[in-house]
């Protein structure tokens, strides 16, 4: 073999190997890209799944937000309306007509006296309008008489100072106790959910 042939074998050895070297490091290379894409591609992905979680909390936190406001107002709003209705209440009370002050003041006074048995004198208060009205009424007993006036929206107090007892029949005490145990059932008729 010459050495001109000798060469030529080695050139084509080492092409062949450069070949081979260029055919491995551009299927590595092509390995890597793929590698590089799939591993991009699951960053975007997971991106994906975590901006859509947060969009999906902060809807869920805008629109529990938006839900309690809206309650928060409805109550507020049904608060407003039952205070309206309570002042209608009381100023109906205040409004009452003559005849019917005069026998539900007459009821409270029976009924609160009945509890001062054998004491000596007990004071009937009342309200400022109602003076002349409860002097008329107490005139009719024995040992009450008319101690003054209290603000409230009318029917009245009784007390004595020998026995330390106090009576509160006023409209506002007895108006108080029946809203007190009758709220949930005029809210539920107010308010009734259609």
């Amino acid at each position: 073999m010459s050495l001109e042939s000798v060469t030529e074998d080695i050139k084509e050895q080492a092409r062949e190997r450069a070949e081979e070297i260029r055919a491995d490091a551009e299927q590595r290379a092509e390995e890597i890209v793929q590698e590089a894409e799939q591993e991009a591609e699951e960053i975007r992905q997971r991106k994906e799944r975590e901006v859509e979680r947060q969009i999906e909390q902060e809807r869920e936190q805008r629109l529990s937000s938006g839900n309690l406001e809206a309650k928060q107002k409805q109550l507020a709003t049904r608060r407003q309306v039952l205070e309206d209705v309570r002042d209608r209440v009381e100023a109906e009370l205040v409004a009452l007509d003559d005849e019917t002050r005069e026998a539900l003041t007459r009821d409270l006074i029976e009924a609160s006296v009945t509890e001062f048995d054998d004491v000596g004198t007990v004071e009937v208060y009342g309200r400022g309008d109602d003076e002349s009205l409860l002097r008329s009424i107490v005139e009719e007993y024995d040992g009450i008489e008319y101690g003054g006036e209290i603000d409230c929206l009318g029917g009245v107090v009784v007390e004595s100072d020998a026995s330390r007892v106090r009576i509160d029949n006023t409209f506002d005490s007895i108006l108080e106790d029946v809203w007190q145990e009758s709220l949930r059932e005029i809210s539920d008729e107010l308010f009734e959910e259609q």
